[in-house]
């Protein structure tokens, strides 16, 4: 299954893939030369399937746990500053997604849509320290009764060149569920209630919709 953000580039993708095969084939004669552009073209759209990939996944509802919004590493576990939404002190986990990485963004829990907000910006690598307030990116507020106000935020990475985020304001949304996507390497932070119980560790795999990131 693959992403509906997605549907486009594959089409494409798939198209030229059929041309670039036909033309080589017959008018390329050097036998190693046809099959070296065939291997390179196949690659790269075995590239870009892989990156647009949706995989189904089944969520046990929560609302106890903060599940992780985002397939990747767990780069950053610490008590920080921020400075758009709360303006007070918060816990960050920030997950990084390289280009192999499913790309899709959930949510982390239920509950209503209270912030949600567009920031252009540059395109710093997305482990840069300045990465969360200096390039584009998505800020969302969600609220249930466990937690209270969580943000998560999604970022650009130096490849991404755009952020698809289906929050909106005032909208109740399911834990696990489509919540964006984001194009090419990129970032997702957390922030969450000090005093929250983190339950990964710094250079963890996360998966998406399955790895309990926190929990009361």
């Amino acid at each position: 299954m693959f992403h509906k953000e997605g549907a486009k580039i594959i089409l494409i993708s798939t198209s030229l893939t059929v041309v670039i095969f036909l033309l080589s084939h017959k008018f390329v004669d050097i036998l190693w030369l046809e099959k070296t552009i065939q291997l390179v073209t196949l690659f790269f759209l075995i590239m870009i399937l892989q990156f647009f990939r949706n995989p189904k996944r089944t969520v046990e509802l929560n609302e106890n746990h903060i599940i992780a919004p985002v397939d990747g590493k767990v780069v950053v576990i610490e008590e920080v500053f921020e400075p758009e939404y709360f303006k007070d002190k918060r816990l960050q986990v920030s997950i990084f997604m390289s280009p192999i990485n499913v790309h899709v963004t959930r949510y982390a829990m239920s509950g209503k849509i209270n912030f949600s907000k567009y920031h252009p910006g540059k395109y710093l690598v997305a482990w840069h320290p300045k990465a969360s307030t200096e390039n584009e990116r998505t800020t969302v507020v969600i609220e249930n009764n466990t937690f209270g106000e969580i943000l998560y935020r999604q970022i650009a990475g130096a490849l991404a060149k755009r952020i698809v985020n289906y929050a909106e304001t005032g909208t109740q949304v399911v834990q696990g569920e489509d919540a964006g996507f984001i194009k090419f390497g990129s970032r997702v932070d957390l922030y969450l209630p000090l005093g929250t119980k983190i339950n990964v560790k710094l250079n963890e795999k996360a998966v998406g919709g399955k790895t309990i990131i926190a929990s009361k």
